[in-house]
């Protein structure tokens, strides 16, 4: 499934009309199902309904059951694919089989069935709810210099297929203490982009991802602080602003946290120290 879908616009600049073609990334929307249960007795059931861009769907759904607790390992899981029974939903719906071992507290999980791409919370009940999931404070030795960081919008903009073709769709990458990405993932709903990439670190055993970094090219709400605390992030970085409760969850969980990180400027507004003077 592609990224972008073509569109034709009408252009207007000054007095000037102009009709061209143009293109659009791609929104559709992924239910996450579970398989679950001893042997004897598997049982379905769907979790969550996430709009998205098509593409990396599998490391989107084990990315989002790390960060909700349900799994810890991959050797939690048996498969997890795209299910091929309803043609309606071809290639939206996955399907994730878990060990008849895993167990799952579906009284924690209160969520609502239908979170849009700018939401990763939709339907919490409380915050609490949230500090419940994540581990203790990160404890790491990681730290990088301020060229680093100046240097993140543009290295990570050129890895972008996707939004140099549609100007609207989010970007999350994962890099080391010199700067190079290791991981990019992009969608068009910042925590899905974060998922993304967290589940594809998740797959490969990287976590705790103590000795990395993560760049995302929005702003930061307090449920992008969550997913990377879960995944273990010394320090997170973005283009945009964070929120008030994003800034007291980086305090909570000793990650750095940096914001407006742009045109050779960024602000530190938590754990300043791993940003060497």
């Amino acid at each position: 499934m592609s990224l972008v879908a073509p569109t034709t616009v009408r252009n207007v600049s000054g007095q000037t009309v102009i009709e061209k073609p143009d293109l659009l990334a791609v929104e559709e929307p992924l239910e996450i199902r579970l398989g679950f249960g001893p042997i004897a007795d598997r049982q379905q059931r769907s979790l969550a309904v996430t709009m998205r861009t098509p593409g990396h769907d599998a490391e989107l759904a084990m990315g989002f059951l790390f960060t909700e607790g349900i799994i810890h390992s991959p050797n939690d899981i048996v498969s997890c694919r795209h299910c091929v029974q309803d043609v309606n939903k071809e290639g939206n719906v996955i399907r994730v089989e878990l060990q008849p071992e895993v167990t799952i507290d579906w009284s924690r999980l209160e969520r609502s069935t239908m979170a849009s791409a700018s939401c990763g919370l939709c339907g919490k009940t409380t915050i609490d709810a949230i500090r419940a999931l994540t581990p203790g404070p990160v404890e790491t030795d990681f730290s990088i210099e301020p060229s680093i960081l100046h240097a993140l919008p543009d290295h990570v903009r050129e890895t972008q297929r996707a939004y140099a073709y549609t100007g609207g769709i989010h970007a999350a990458a994962l890099f080391d203490a010199q700067g190079k990405l290791l991981l990019v993932r992009e969608d068009i709903g910042r925590h899905n982009a974060l998922d993304k990439l967290i589940g594809a670190a998740f797959w490969q055993n990287w976590l705790p991802l103590h000795q990395y970094g993560i760049f995302l090219s929005g702003r930061v709400g307090v449920e992008l602080v969550q997913k990377s605390w879960m995944a273990g992030v010394p320090l997170l970085a973005a283009v945009g602003a964070p929120s008030s409760l994003a800034v007291q969850m980086t305090q909570e969980a000793n990650i750095t946290l940096a914001g407006f990180v742009r045109d050779e400027r960024f602000n530190l507004y938590s754990q300043p120290d791993r940003v060497r003077n």
